[in-house]
């Protein structure tokens, strides 16, 4: 049982025997006990053998990375506070963690008192878990104690530096505490009472809430996980769970709140950069892909150089026209993920669209004797809400995976149909295929299927995850069978409406 008098352990994990140390000298005069591991099957080993309260996790390491380390953590259920060390260009997997599991961040590089002001808070939350517990073993309190007694749990509950707030089964708040009044913009003397939506204004949020509360489940799930803007650049992760009594029935839910403008900010930064760095390398690439063009057509039509020359110099082409494709990818994914490519919402006739699409890319696949063909299922075809350009990201991107990845002489085919107020495309090839272990990867940024077929295709393993993005922003999902050999279809169903 822990005790609030026992020791807290802190282990610091990271490739870096600098940063290693340093945090060592530093922790060591905050009255607890250290230890270091360099990598994360390291850190697991020692995990396993001894009891510690706060991980320092690095994400970056090489082998098994942090995200790994905190994913197998969060699958043992050890209660372990988890600080992420991240560097700038991991900002966005920083978020991830955060939405995982993780308690806190420390970007990298940072002096001793921020390290110090992190872990101290940390450890005042330690130690307020375990003096929970002590008075949970010392008696069991209902959802009724919290509001009405002045106990020792409340008084934990009031002072910790999250925002917590109860509601019962209608979504009415039974309880806050000055965390949650101060993060939603009330008045610290604010009474319990009303219902949930009187606090916040946020209609997603009190939505989800009087889901859990009431036993409902948010998107499949009896947890919701939402970020908010409570006004000018302050961003809140809201976290629900619901509150179960004794016999599993459900009393309401507990919503807890964190301040995540600093992560934002952090992340508006790095979509910045991107942008910055995209723009500067994309005028002399588009020039050093001119360039070699043209010396290969001099070679070409003078008759000069050895095949091997025009070779080396057709693949270097070829490469900066990936490059090319890369950072025109990059700046893609930038404006996805700021909503300014799903913001133009307008009606769209989705089949003069793939109409369009497929004729502009017909050219390409004739180039490999393929047969590209457009089939729509029908009689009439509504329009659809949605920005065009987005549409046209999704479905270009597919036709053109389609056409990279089969073989001279395959087929093509774009089918479309409305059924049930939905879009459903499928594009079908007889392609290459896709062996069954990638489908779950082949989504992720710069994941690439590398074998025999593939490994001269030149692409920047973007496309697809692009693909996902938008889908997902437009209410949709995507679908993938495929199997090696056969061809692939990618299903992309999209409602008629936009969603809030």
């Amino acid at each position: 049982m822990l005790t609030s008098s026992k020791p807290i352990k802190i282990l610091v994990v990271d490739d870096e025997t600098d940063i290693r140390e340093g945090c060592v000298r530093v922790l060591r005069r905050l009255d607890c006990e250290v230890s270091t591991a360099a990598n994360g099957k390291e850190a697991l080993e020692l995990m396993e053998k001894e009891e510690f309260s706060i991980v320092l996790l690095d994400l970056k390491m090489p082998g098994m990375d942090g995200m790994d380390v905190l994913r197998e953590i969060q699958k043992r259920g050890w209660p372990l506070l988890v600080i992420v060390i991240t560097g700038f260009a991991t900002v966005e997997t920083a978020i991830e963690a955060m939405k995982q599991g993780a308690y806190d961040f420390i970007p990298k590089p940072f002096d001793p008192a921020q390290l110090r002001i992190v872990v101290e808070r940390a450890m005042d939350n330690v130690r307020l878990k375990r003096e929970a517990e002590r008075l949970e073993i010392e008696r069991s309190r209902t959802l009724e104690d919290l509001d009405t007694e002045k106990s020792r749990i409340s008084a934990i509950v009031e002072s910790l530096p999250i925002g917590v707030a109860v509601t019962e089964k209608t979504g009415k708040v039974v309880m806050m505490n000055p965390s949650f009044r101060s993060l939603v913009g009330l008045d610290q003397d604010a009474k319990t009472g009303n219902d949930i939506s009187t606090y916040i204004q946020d209609e997603e949020l009190c939505k989800a809430v009087k889901m859990v509360s009431s036993g409902q489940q948010v998107n499949g799930e009896d947890t919701f996980t939402c970020e908010l803007n409570i006004g000018g650049e302050r961003y809140l992760l809201a976290r629900g769970r619901p509150v179960m009594g004794e016999g599993g029935e459900r009393l309401g839910a507990v919503v807890t709140l964190g301040d995540i403008t600093s992560i934002k900010i952090l992340d508006q930064m790095k979509s910045d950069f991107v942008a910055k760095v995209s723009h500067e390398l994309r005028s002399p690439l588009s020039t050093i892909h001119e360039q070699l063009g043209a010396v290969l057509h001099d070679m070409a039509e003078e008759g000069s150089g050895d095949d091997e020359d025009q070779y080396i110099l057709a693949r270097a082409k070829e490469k900066t026209r990936g490059l090319i494709a890369l950072i025109g990818d990059l700046l893609d994914l930038s404006r996805i993920e700021s909503g300014a490519v799903t913001h133009n919402i307008q009606p769209v006739s989705l089949d003069e669209l793939l109409g369009s699409i497929v004729d502009f890319l017909r050219p390409r696949a004739e180039s490999k004797r393929q047969s590209l063909t457009l089939e729509l299922k029908g009689d009439s075809f509504p329009k659809i809400e949605a920005d065009p350009m987005a549409l046209e990201s999704i479905f270009g991107n597919l036709v053109a995976n389609a056409i990279n990845y089969t073989g001279n002489g395959g087929s093509i085919v774009v089918a479309a149909e409305v059924d049930n107020g939905c879009w459903k495309v499928a594009v079908r090839d007889n392609g290459f295929g896709i062996d069954p272990r990638h489908h779950e990867k082949i989504f992720e940024k710069f994941y690439r299927v590398k074998d025999d077929n593939t490994r001269l295709i030149t692409g920047t393993g973007l496309g697809l995850p692009i693909v996902k993005s938008l889908v997902d922003r437009m209410g949709g999902k995507i679908e993938l069978e495929s199997e090696p050999g056969k061809g692939s279809t990618f299903t992309v169903t999209l409602p008629l409406a936009p969603e809030d």
